[in-house]
């Protein structure tokens, strides 16, 4: 059986980052090389990313990954 790792991301702090660095999400979603459903999704608190997914957006924004991370 396989488990799929999945985090919980700090939505508010993700549409933050974006709207200050001017990128809409579609924007946002090309740098990162994600879905740009994916990015909404996420900005709406509607879905958990896998890590590399996670990776991708901070590296698109110039962040490290934990500060995109929701607390725990």
């Amino acid at each position: 059986m396989m488990y799929t790792i999945v985090m919980e991301v700090n939505h508010v702090r993700l549409k933050e980052l974006r709207e200050d660095q001017a990128y809409s999400a579609r924007e946002l979603a090309e740098m990162a090389g994600v879905n740009y459903r994916t990015v909404l999704r996420i900005e709406h608190g509607q879905t958990n990313v896998q890590p590399r997914t996670l990776r991708r957006l901070a590296a698109a924004l110039g962040v490290e990954p934990r500060e995109l991370r929701a607390k725990q």
